[in-house]
């Protein structure tokens, strides 16, 4: 196994999204690309990554290889990644995971395999009535916004609108967003469809704005809601979020 990237940010910032929520997973690489699915610890939020092999200059796996790692130290070595670096993953004769950044000069880092006892996590089947497309600094500052009065939040869409609701105990945030080139709304029917959501991992997922422009938006009322980034070709970042139900 050997795999080298041009763009080092496809992995740094992936990983550092993602770390945040799961702190040690499997990274399952395969002759298609690197995958990987995690649960966080509460079970709030999935993560779901694939980095297409088309994303490589040089990709050469020959079968699957199952990496169970710590995503904290992993992070903390790709942030030492300069933009112009060429960064290589693979297995020491150690059976640890060498990372080569070769710029003006190379670095080198091994990564202990660790043992984790986590089953394999499965992708839920999920079917929605709606998608916001949407650009990222739209949702980035909406959410932004909602932060400062309360810990949660709620989205509402409409057939031309999209909406971003949060209520505190004395303050209240609503940002508007109509319909237009910068946000489309593609619905099943016209019915309008609101859920509400922990602003505190929402403020966590929406940092893959910093790999994609635009943003894919996906829920229904008490349904878990979908968030993907992506480029073709390049890689996809998605996080399925539980939903905030309330009780009478």
């Amino acid at each position: 196994m050997k795999l080298t990237l041009s763009d080092p940010k496809y992995l740094r910032e992936t990983i550092s999204i993602i770390s945040e929520l799961v702190n040690e997973t499997n990274l399952k690489v395969t002759p298609d690309g690197i995958e990987l699915v995690a649960m966080d610890p509460a079970n709030v939020a999935m993560a779901i990554l694939k980095i297409l092999s088309s994303s490589f200059v040089d990709y050469n796996v020959d079968k699957e290889v199952n990496l169970a790692i710590n995503l904290t130290s992993l992070k903390q070595i790709l942030r030492r990644s300069k933009p112009n670096d060429l960064l290589t993953l693979e297995m020491d004769k150690d059976n640890k995971l060498k990372i080569t950044l070769k710029g003006n000069n190379t670095r080198t880092f091994s990564l202990p395999i660790i043992d984790i006892d986590e089953k394999e996590q499965k992708v839920p089947s999920l079917e929605f009535p709606l998608t916001v497309e949407s650009s990222s600094t739209l949702i980035d500052e909406a959410v932004e916004d909602s932060d400062l009065v309360s810990e949660s939040v709620t989205l509402i869409a409409e057939p031309k609108k999209f909406t971003i609701e949060a209520s505190g105990d004395s303050s209240d945030a609503k940002i508007e967003m109509p319909q237009s080139d910068d946000l489309k709304i593609k619905a099943t029917d016209s019915s309008k469809v609101s859920a509400k959501y922990s602003i505190e991992y929402m403020k966590k997922i929406i940092k893959g704005s910093k790999l994609a422009d635009t943003v894919e938006i996906q829920f229904n009322k008490d349904y878990p809601l979908k968030i993907t980034y992506k480029e073709v070709d390049k890689f996809m970042l998605s996080f399925i979020l539980a939903p905030r139900v309330e009780t009478d």
